[in-house]
């Protein structure tokens, strides 16, 4: 029972070259239960993450030897892992350039320990989630085959491979990609606002900046989409939200 228990555990790698905010996290993130190793610089901060595969990471954008925008990409590229980007106040183009290279989050500087660990729970039970409903699927019943699949359009998710499909070409995503695509599909013709986006999918409440969500959908439509500047397929209704289109 005991082993089963330390498997549960999650493991947090922090990556920042300053020792008292490393300090601060680690020990409010201690007292939450999970496991956290650490890392000063960039090149150290690819191998620990490499090697020892941790649940979520915390990355600061400035650090040494490496910055955080060229590790979240290396990491990216090799192993899908929750990347909570830790950014200065007023860096917008680093959120921006983050969350394109594949990070799932940010926070900025200054930021309150208890939203921090708020943003850290939220993606992890994401990750969670999608697990659990890997695990939950029947491959042998028929009918949950057909349920396994969303078909609107020229768009084809296959719940149970975590794969897209446009014009019968599989397309690249990332898991938080994949899940805005799969909650907007569900629901054709519907709108659904940014709002109730960064709510559902990326599993906290509203904190501020949306941005977050029009950046998801940006990289979204570069890879669906045959013009950006003319969707077809990922709608956007100005002022209100994003909706798929059925055609």
């Amino acid at each position: 029972m005991e082993e089963e228990m330390e498997k549960d555990v999650k493991t947090i790698l922090i990556v920042d070259d300053e020792q008292p905010i490393r300090d601060i996290l680690m020990y409010n993130l201690k007292k939450e239960g999970y496991e956290v190793i650490e890392a000063s610089d960039g090149v150290t901060a690819v191998n620990m993450a490499l090697e020892s595969k941790p649940d979520l990471i915390l990355l600061d954008i400035m650090l040494p030897k490496l910055d955080g925008l060229s590790v979240c990409k290396r990491i990216k590229n090799s192993y899908n892992v929750p990347i909570l980007m830790l950014t200065a106040k007023d860096s917008e183009i680093d959120k921006i350039l983050g969350l394109e290279l594949g990070a799932d989050d940010y926070i900025t500087k200054p930021f309150s320990v208890r939203e921090l660990v708020a943003r850290v729970k939220a993606n992890l039970r994401k990750v969670e989630a999608v697990t659990d409903t890997r695990l939950a699927v029947d491959t042998s019943n028929d009918e949950k085959k057909k349920e396994s699949k969303i078909v609107v359009g020229d768009l084809e998710l296959d719940l149970d491979k975590f794969e897209v499909k446009v014009r019968g070409e599989v397309i690249d995503l990332t898991l938080r990609e994949f899940e805005v695509l799969k909650f907007l599909a569900s629901q054709p013709e519907q709108v659904v606002t940014r709002e109730t986006l960064l709510e559902k999918v990326w599993g906290y409440e509203y904190f501020g900046d949306i941005r977050t969500v029009d950046v998801t959908v940006r990289r979204i439509r570069e890879k669906i989409e045959k013009d950006t500047s003319m969707p077809k397929i990922l709608i956007t209704k100005r002022g209100v939200g994003y909706y798929i289109a059925s055609k």
